[in-house]
């Protein structure tokens, strides 16, 4: 599903940084893309990203960092799941394939660790990555150790976010990723002083997503928003999670009365949250910078 004569910059930066090895499993839900980086012997942390991103536009930043990269690799083999099609050189998935729902693929996370024989899990995921792991943890109690959630999603799409997702939906499905559903899309994963303005500069980390998101087939990212828009609303499967469970959001997050609601169903016992005054919103995409 990758195109391995492919010339791109993304791709060598992959190559040669994190070394990962791609694997093709084939689930009841369709073939995924996996990541594997690190040894696979020691505890496994699988990640999942946000709308429209892979592991590479998402998470890359994180490991780019040398004090984030060692202690991760150090502690844990990386199992970065992509979102169906959303891997390096994906071709556009058979209209004729069902859509997924957000049941679906977590059904399809349960397969992945079954396929590499993984038992329980350490989970980071970013808003829709994070609403899927949360789900996968309600679901599969027995198989989550742990919860690392970047700006998550519990509640159904709220009427603002039920309208934004109708319009990149249509901008999706007619114009594929056109301009205007760019800055969409980074009006979610980034700040105004990020995003840039007229007197400033659209900073560099901006503008690597905004080439990384060209690269996205657009009916396998209108896939993947058909299967957010209609997520349940899971608040109350929260209150049985006993998993440690550590939330990032920041202060000015589109998404940071989600967080705080999703605090606020967890068991204080195993939950923390972490509130950030930053000028990045706290995605993992900031994490490039």
């Amino acid at each position: 599903m990758s195109d391995s004569s492919s010339d791109s910059i993304s791709l060598d930066v992959e190559t040669i940084y994190l070394g990962g090895k791609e694997h093709i499993v084939r689930t009841r839900y369709g073939s995924v893309s996996v990541i594997v980086y690190g040894d696979q012997e020691k505890p496994a942390l699988i990640t999942y990203p946000d709308l429209a991103l892979n592991h590479l536009s998402c998470f890359q930043g994180l490991f780019f960092c040398p004090e984030a990269a060692s202690l991760l690799l150090h502690n844990f083999c990386i199992y970065h799941i992509n979102p169906p099609g959303h891997e390096l050189g994906a071709a556009a998935i058979c209209s004729e394939n069902p859509v997924p729902s957000v049941d679906d693929l977590t059904d399809q996370i349960l397969e992945v660790l079954n396929y590499f024989g993984l038992g329980s899990v350490m989970c980071m995921g970013v808003i829709a990555g994070a609403y899927i792991l949360t789900l996968f943890a309600i679901k599969h109690k027995e198989r989550v150790l742990g919860l690392i959630l970047v700006s998550p999603l519990c509640r159904a799409p709220s009427w603002t976010e039920w309208f934004y997702n109708k319009v990149m939906s249509n901008l999706l499905y007619f114009y594929g990723m056109c301009g205007v559903l760019e800055e969409f899309l980074l009006h979610r994963y980034f700040s105004k002083e990020v995003r840039g303005s007229a007197d400033v500069q659209e900073s560099d980390i901006a503008q690597a997503c905004r080439r990384l998101l060209d690269e996205r087939q657009k009916m396998n990212v209108w896939r993947f928003l058909q299967a957010v828009d209609g997520r349940p609303d899971i608040t109350d499967g929260l209150k049985t999670l006993k998993c440690r469970t550590l939330i990032f959001v920041g202060d000015d997050s589109p998404f940071h009365s989600e967080a705080l609601h999703m605090t606020s169903k967890l068991d204080r016992r195993f939950s923390t949250l972490v509130e950030l005054v930053v000028p990045k919103r706290i995605i993992c995409c900031s994490w490039m910078s």
